[in-house]
């Protein structure tokens, strides 16, 4: 396995850039909501004083904003969702509610403290799944900054039954007994359920900064459930999140499970953002006759609205057990194929900034990288990021 060249930030220049005043928010002038969302969250009340209880200061992140979502607050019909509230009227109704996940987002922070604690309101009861741990599926994942300026892994939030029996009530220790230092982190928000409210507690006398989202253009995934992040095992280990790490930018994840058709009504409003690149990773959810009646069409609508925005043509990754399954083997031949004759076409026709990534270099040959044959373990998705890491290099120009 190629081992791929790691970028480093510098640390000043990260905590320069983040602290800047007014958190940009990705695609803001792009789109407008045409409706009010009944349930619309009321931004957090500017200046108001974090609140004190049992010796913790708590932060409501709404205070200062996260990464990973395309809309300005004003558009949302809930703070962490992925899609405006006007969405609901446009996309299929599965698309609509797996928008609501928090997938990809993420928030940072700076903080002297040894000790951190968070407590989080989730918007579904289910923290697990059989296949995909409770960590994965709602948990926090944290990271932080070291002294050689990487993101490295610090700890993850279990989620479990429960404050007072309700699963959508969680709180408690992220992490305790640090080195005593000044630090930045990343948090990364649950992958398969949704947030009402999220806060972090540092011990009375620490400080607490809080960190911008960062203001550069997004790389934009828009596909299924192995986008969306089935089967990571924490928040910070599908590959947009490590991708985002490795390439120092913000992240749009829109993957939806079961349903990343490359469908024309997502492709408008994927449209509205102004991301640095489009990767269409769409392929595992469709079969042949799909794809040759929507790739062409999808990529020539990217293109109409962002004439110069490279767009990456991802294949599906193979099936672990294809190597002993026809029928897995004729699906893969069908989907790829057309996917290749319309990248061929558009090529011919003249669309520049086109790139395209196989399905067999997404996971290795072993059989080892999934949990169910489909969907990656941790394995699989720092497999699948060193796919991705060369080919989004070259659509962004860093070589």
């Amino acid at each position: 396995m190629t081992v791929p060249v790691r970028h480093r930030l510098t640390r000043r220049g990260f905590l320069r850039s983040a602290t800047a005043s007014g958190a940009a928010v990705f695609g803001a002038g792009n789109a407008s909501a045409q409706q009010p969302a009944p349930t619309a969250s009321a931004p957090a009340e500017p200046g108001a004083k974090p609140k004190v209880e049992d010796g913790f200061v708590w932060h409501d992140v709404k205070q200062w904003g996260v990464e990973g979502r395309g809309w300005a607050e004003a558009d949302m019909g809930r703070f962490y969702a992925r899609l405006p509230a006007k969405a609901e009227a446009i996309v299929r109704p599965p698309v609509w509610s797996l928008s609501q996940h928090s997938a990809g987002m993420l928030t940072r922070f700076q903080t002297d403290a040894t000790a951190i604690q968070c407590r989080y309101t989730l918007l579904s009861p289910t923290v697990g799944m059989p296949h995909m741990p409770a960590t994965g599926v709602s948990g926090i994942d944290l990271y932080a900054l070291d002294g050689e300026a990487h993101w490295r892994w610090v700890s993850v939030f279990k989620p479990g039954a429960g404050t007072g029996g309700d699963p959508k009530s969680q709180s408690g220790k992220l992490v305790e007994g640090l080195d005593p230092g000044d630090r930045a982190f990343t948090a990364y928000l649950p992958l398969y359920n949704g947030l009402e409210k999220l806060e972090f507690g540092v011990p009375e006398g620490a400080k607490l900064t809080p960190l911008a989202p960062r203001s550069e253009k997004p790389i934009v995934f828009y596909g299924t459930s192995i986008t969306h992040g089935a089967c990571a095992s924490r928040p910070g280990m599908c590959h947009p999140a490590i991708l985002g790490r490795r390439l120092d930018r913000p992240v749009l994840n829109l993957g939806f499970s079961g349903n990343g058709k490359m469908e024309p009504e997502v492709g408008a409003l994927l449209c509205e953002l102004d991301p640095a690149v489009y990767a269409i990773d769409c392929l595992p959810n469709m079969v042949g006759d799909e794809v040759r009646a929507r790739a062409e069409p999808l990529v020539r609508q990217l293109r109409e609205a962002r004439p110069d925005t490279p767009i990456v043509l991802v294949e599906d990754r193979t099936y672990a057990n294809a190597w002993i399954k026809k029928s897995l083997r004729e699906r893969h031949e069908q989907s790829r194929s057309a996917l290749i004759r319309a990248f061929d076409n558009l090529v011919a026709a003249g669309v520049k900034n086109l790139h395209y990534l196989e399905g067999a270099t997404l996971l290795s040959d072993d059989s080892e990288a999934t949990t169910d044959g489909s969907h990656p373990n941790d394995l699989g998705f720092v497999q699948q990021a060193d796919a991705f890491e060369p080919v989004l290099r070259k659509a962004l120009g860093l070589g």
